[in-house]
């Protein structure tokens, strides 16, 4: 099982922010912290992110032993991204149908790529069956999604063709349920105050520490138990 902590923009800008939650994703039993590169992204953007802030992220998540991850959106983000080596890349389901090309730029760079299909509404997987380094993410593109629309959840993940989850709902139970159908990775953004109103909204659909480490406990054997009786 691969936990993500999204931190995604619910830095707000504030990179002393970052940092803190950077070490409570690795205290509440993340496996990766990942950010969002490339959204509406430009120098009088709040949520801005140069060179130099990009490698003082990383050095921070390897300062906590904690994987460094970015959603890439845009070309300018995966040149942003690239000089920092990551182990692996996630794609957003808006990427998947707005620029296809760039999702073809990010798998040719050989890494294990997630690509959220929450925007996709064909049966056929956009970029050809899964692979070892193409893995597809189940996702609703709702914000914050509730339990009616998960409706079409996959039985069982692997057999479905779905590699993992990636969560939008209050709360942790959308993840522990893909976690006990199957699911290998999940991802839940993440907050240190759900009632931050932000500029994108996202943190009343966050994860706390508290529910984070629910989800790390609680999910890693509900995971092994799921592969155990496959």
């Amino acid at each position: 099982m691969l936990l993500v902590a999204e931190i995604g923009l619910n830095h707000e800008g504030n990179f002393d922010l970052a940092y803190e939650l950077i070490r409570q994703a690795k205290l509440s039993g993340a496996d990766i912290a990942k950010f969002q590169f490339g959204w509406r992204d430009g120098p009088d953007q709040m949520n801005h992110i140069d060179p130099d802030m990009a490698r003082q992220i990383k050095s921070w998540c390897q300062w906590w032993e904690i994987e460094f991850m970015a959603s890439i959106i845009s070309e300018d983000a995966l040149e942003l991204a690239r000089p920092l080596q990551p182990d692996r890349y996630k794609i957003a389901s808006r990427t998947v149908v707005e620029n296809p090309d760039l999702v073809r730029q990010v798998l040719a760079q050989g890494k294990e790529t997630f690509v959220s299909l929450g925007w996709w509404e064909k049966e056929t997987f956009p970029f050809g069956p899964p692979t070892d380094r193409l893995r597809y993410v189940f996702c609703r593109s709702h914000y914050p999604t509730y339990p009616a629309d998960l409706k079409g959840l996959p039985q069982r993940f692997g057999a479905d063709g779905f590699y993992g989850y990636s969560d939008h709902m209050h709360g942790i139970e959308g993840c522990l349920l893909a976690l006990s159908r199957g699911a290998r990775f999940v991802e839940k953004h993440f907050t240190l105050d759900k009632t931050i109103k932000g500029v994108h909204g996202d943190h009343i659909l966050s994860a706390t520490p508290v529910e984070l480490r629910q989800l790390s406990d609680l999910g890693r054997p509900l995971q092994r138990l799921s592969e155990e009786v496959r």
